[in-house]
């Protein structure tokens, strides 16, 4: 796509969600007036933004230093994790954390927003998920849902995965034996809070389900609504012509039958003359 293109799927995805629908069209529409029909399907299949990527591409799209910033951050955190460089790590686990808090209340403050418990959660996992996966940077400004870091080691969520780094197990390995009972202890520990941490994934894939559901079912409407009213303009205009027909064909009879009288009376004029 031309630069004028791509500032048309930039103008969509940086709209307002109740005029996304509306303004594709428009954007669409205008594509093809200009002749350019690449641009007009591109356009045409921009899919809708949940809400939680809407905010994520409004960020993005008013503020070109973000998706920098998080590659170079998740950059950085690779290069600390092939390094085994523990103390590297929590320096820039502490940095990912302030990142990703300010980003997240400049999201909704862009994007006007209301942030409920769900929706910050799926855009603070958005957010983590391009520091980790460089691909997902790339999709920032045109996302159509949330996305989650899903790869080894969580490497988008640093409170879990650095945890291991921790100063709690500085003990010599001796006595490490005579702590054995209170193993099992941190061993259920573990367990509790790996199926806290799995409910919550439940939880907000569900929730991230309904609303990417919930944003569906809206434009479905509105393009439910536009089908409606072109089906009734069509029902009008095919009474209209129905009944120019109407008209045509009793003005078609109307004359036919002048003609016959006239063929009548030009008959009986000329057997007249002839009698004459």
């Amino acid at each position: 796509m031309a630069d004028g293109d791509l500032a048309d799927l930039d103008a969509l995805y940086a709209a307002k969600l109740p005029d996304f629908t509306p303004l594709r069209n428009k954007l669409a529409a205008d594509a093809k007036k200009r002749g350019d029909t690449e641009a007009a399907k591109q356009i045409t299949a921009a899919r809708k933004p949940t809400t939680a990527a809407h905010a994520v591409n409004v960020l993005v799209l008013n503020d070109a230093s973000v998706r920098q910033r998080l590659t170079d951050l998740g950059e950085r955190l690779r290069a600390a994790h092939a390094g085994m460089d523990g103390g590297r790590i929590r320096e820039l686990t502490a940095e990912q954390r302030r990142l990703i808090d300010e980003l997240v209340r400049a999201a909704f403050k862009k994007s006007e927003l209301n942030p409920t418990g769900a929706l910050r959660d799926d855009v603070t996992t958005t957010l983590q998920a391009a520091i980790a996966d460089p691909e997902v940077a790339a999709r920032l400004g045109r996302l159509t849902k949330a996305e989650q870091w899903s790869g080894f080691g969580e490497f988008g969520d640093t409170a879990i995965v650095f945890k291991p780094t921790g100063g709690r197990k500085t003990k010599p390995e001796p006595k490490a034996e005579a702590e054995e009972p209170p193993a099992p202890r941190d061993d259920q520990d573990a367990e509790e809070r790996r199926k806290r941490q799995q409910a919550r994934a439940t939880l907000a894939a569900a929730e991230r389900a309904k609303a990417e559901a919930d944003d569906a079912l809206n434009e479905l409407q509105s393009d439910l609504a536009t089908a409606r009213l072109r089906r009734d303009d069509a029902r009008r205009r095919l009474k209209d012509a129905e009944s120019s027909l109407t008209a045509a064909e009793e003005a078609y009879e109307q004359a036919k039958q002048a003609s016959r009288d006239a063929a009548a009376v030009v008959k009986e004029a000329k057997t007249a003359t002839r009698g004459s």
